[in-house]
């Protein structure tokens, strides 16, 4: 208590020096907080949407689909399994068939990826039910970004060409029945969703799929011939690593900003060290130990990250509890990196992380305000009440 009271004297005495320090620290807090709760709250909104709209619980592939070589796509289909053909039938599970077609959208050429879907499903949030299986003309749906890049519109017809299963082109016009808006660019991008049904004939792979999403995660051990799970902790591997190298790159702001308090401390506890000889000398003949009169100064530098707790959480609590419900303004084109982005951003503040936080600069300060009060244990008292350093 000696020490707490001591230091929080000197501190409050040091005036403009200590509030300038105690800002500088209350500014890293709220930066930290503010950058790892707005890539938290990316992952999480990403996880979410992509969930909805193309993921759900989990995927079985075909052994042979590979989604990044489209080479695969003419091997990497087969007959739904019995098991999930009696799921499918239940709506718990989507299956789609994938191959790659090419559109001529105002007589121009573009590559797409053709996909069917049962028009019953509703795993995902996908508007499938705009897709008629029973209609004479091929209906389909687009989203925005396809639709932008090839001047769609809602009734318009679309030409389009594939190859079916013996190798042979085929093409025929597709209506344009719906246009939807989403923030996962993986089933917006050179996307054309048509009827499972209708892909199926068109291609002469009668019951046939390339993988099959599920609303339920299978038991351990449980397999499929053929098939391959993938869970969540694989479909999501791209997106953590993307999350991952650019909350690095973010975290280069921050430190600078606690490296140059950190050094306000440092130079702060150097300073005082020097011009407060005499008061350490007096300290040692007074019967302290040099432990405790090293303790004094480090709680000293230390209490700076505590006052800036109370500065920041006065300052920064309000901030980041707007920024929170109005969200971040995202850049045009972010959702072209092929990530899950909507337009507005909205940071997710854990308290793990406001706790993690606090405790690592608390931790920082208190470190570099010991390093130049071991200084103390070296002197001579008699030196230091004559102010001199030994």
């Amino acid at each position: 208590m000696i020490a707490f009271k001591l230091a929080y004297k000197n501190l409050m005495g040091a005036g403009l020096r200590t509030l300038l320090i105690v800002f500088v620290l209350s500014l890293a807090y709220v930066l930290i907080i503010y950058m790892n709760g707005l890539y938290q709250g990316w992952d999480r909104q990403a996880r979410i949407e992509t969930i909805v709209w193309e993921m759900a619980e989990g995927q079985y592939w075909h052994e042979l689909y590979d989604p990044y070589d489209a080479m695969t796509l003419n091997d990497a289909h087969a007959p739904v399994p019995d098991a999930l053909e009696a799921s499918a039938a239940e709506g718990k599970a989507a299956p789609i068939l994938v191959t790659q077609a090419t559109i001529y959208p105002e007589g121009r050429m573009m590559g797409a990826m053709l996909k069917g879907i049962d028009s019953r499903q509703k795993i995902l949030s996908l508007p499938t039910d705009k897709l008629d299986p029973d209609s004479e003309e091929i209906t389909a749906i687009v989203g925005t970004r396809l639709a932008k890049a090839a001047g769609l519109e809602t009734g318009d017809y679309l030409l389009i060409r594939w190859r079916d299963v013996h190798g042979t082109f085929d093409a025929t016009e597709v209506k344009i029945e719906r246009i939807f808006n989403t923030t996962v660019p993986a089933v917006d991008m050179g996307q054309v969703w048509i009827p499972l049904r209708k892909l199926q004939e068109i291609t002469g792979m009668q019951g046939e799929a390339s993988l099959i999403v599920v609303d339920e995660v299978p038991q351990e051990g449980s397999t499929i011939a053929g098939w391959d799970f993938q869970g969540h902790e694989v479909l999501f591997k791209e997106l953590e690593e993307m999350i991952q190298m650019k909350s690095i790159g973010g975290s280069i702001f921050y430190i600078i900003i606690l490296a140059l308090a950190l050094l306000a401390v440092f130079d702060t506890q150097v300073l005082s060290i020097f011009r407060r000889q005499r008061e350490i000398g007096t300290y040692i003949a007074m019967g302290m130990t040099r432990k405790q009169v090293v303790g004094i100064f480090t709680v000293e530098g230390g209490m700076h990250a505590i006052l800036a707790v109370v500065l920041g959480a006065i300052y920064g609590f309000p901030l980041l509890l707007w920024t929170q419900k109005a969200g971040i303004k995202m850049p045009e084109g972010t959702d072209d990196f092929g990530m899950a982005a909507a337009e507005h951003m909205y940071p997710y503040y854990s308290l793990a992380l406001i706790i993690g936080t606090i405790i690592l600069v608390m931790l920082a300060t208190t470190i570099v305000s010991y390093m130049p009060s071991r200084k103390i244990s070296k002197m001579n008292p008699n030196d230091a009440i004559r102010g001199k350093i030994q």
